[in-house]
């Protein structure tokens, strides 16, 4: 059974108290796809592309007017990306401990923007995207690679647990597809080649020595590319998926690989959806994609529709909660699941 056929959540938290939540995470998922969390809500260093500045290998980043920029040398942005990743580990592996899952073999999985979205997001001196310049891209890629292979080493070897990855890639259907945003109007961006990407992805994927999913919440993933890439899951927010993506979804669990779908909402909705529920929404999917369900009990996790930084804390917990269930009753009896 794939380690990413079951819950987990996709990583941003509400909050600023890396121990509040690492406990909730590890007492929600600590049977199933722990991660380690991500609070965004504490500024410069702890958002999707601040948390690099404490994995790149030998670049550094400082903030600009629009985000961030790639500089000489590291600063105060940097230190503190690394203090913030420090304290996350820390809180996790405290509540790791407490829950006495130490050397059990229970998997946790970290968290980094791929390299695709890392180039987008970042700028050079000069105001321009990373990715604009190829140099620059494959360099960002090897640092992140490098960076994220002790980080995701280091955590296993403190936690005495497997560690698996997970690549966010929000930006990789609109820089293949050409929609990224230029400096100005008259300076625009090439569409990045998918035999560009490609290599870098499944570069990265070699380097962290270890099962990496890749997620993204945007519509219109390359499915072609992911289908050939060395990629060992998908994550997707399941209200994106239109027919053409349900054939790459077909294609890619064919492969024997594992789509995790996001079918919680990422706020409170009116009213609570029971597990039942949220089980009958993965069912509503999965029906659609050609296979029994009993062929698909050990290729589908469930997830958050997206990341849980907007949430309250109530509806964070309640979130992972309703996706573990969902999962627990998918793997165990998925023929048992009312339609969608």
């Amino acid at each position: 059974m794939s380690v990413f056929a079951t819950a987990s959540g996709v990583g941003s938290w509400p909050g600023v108290t890396p121990r509040q939540a690492a406990e909730v995470v590890v007492g929600e998922l600590g049977g199933a796809l722990a991660h380690i969390a991500e609070l965004p809500a504490r500024g410069v260093g702890a958002d999707l592309l601040g948390r690099a500045g404490a994995l790149l290998i030998d670049v550094a980043i400082d903030t600009t007017t629009r985000g961030y920029r790639i500089v000489a040398r590291p600063g105060a942005v940097t230190r503190r990306a690394v203090s913030l990743l420090d304290e996350d580990s820390d809180a996790l592996e405290e509540a790791w401990e407490i829950a006495g899952l130490r050397g059990g073999g229970r998997v946790v999985k970290v968290q980094a923007p791929g390299p695709i979205t890392l180039a987008a997001g970042l700028e050079l001196a000069n105001g321009h995207r990373a990715i604009t310049d190829p140099g620059a891209l494959r360099d960002l890629a090897a640092s992140l690679a490098e960076g994220v292979a002790a980080h995701r080493a280091a955590l296993s070897r403190r936690l005495e647990t497997p560690v698996v990855v997970q690549f966010d890639e929000p930006s990789l259907p609109t820089a293949l597809g050409g929609r990224l945003t230029g400096v100005t109007s008259l300076s625009t961006v090439p569409a990045l080649d998918e035999a560009v990407a490609g290599p870098l992805l499944d570069a990265c994927v070699d380097k962290v020595g270890a099962d990496v999913l890749l997620h993204s919440c945007a519509p219109e993933l390359p499915w072609n590319l992911l289908q050939r890439s060395a990629i060992s899951a998908v994550s997707v927010d399941a209200g994106t998926l239109g027919a053409a993506d349900l054939d790459g979804v077909a294609a890619f669990v064919e492969s024997g690989r594992t789509v995790m779908l996001g079918v919680v909402a990422v706020t409170a909705p009116e009213r609570r959806p029971s597990a039942e529920e949220v089980a009958a929404a993965v069912v509503a999917v999965t029906d659609r994609l050609g296979f029994s369900r009993a062929a698909l009990r050990d290729r589908i996790g469930v997830t958050p529709a997206c990341g849980l930084a907007g949430a309250t804390q109530q509806w964070a917990r309640t979130a992972i909660g309703l996706a573990r269930k969902a999962a627990e009753a998918f793997a165990q009896d998925p023929d048992a699941i009312g339609p969608g």
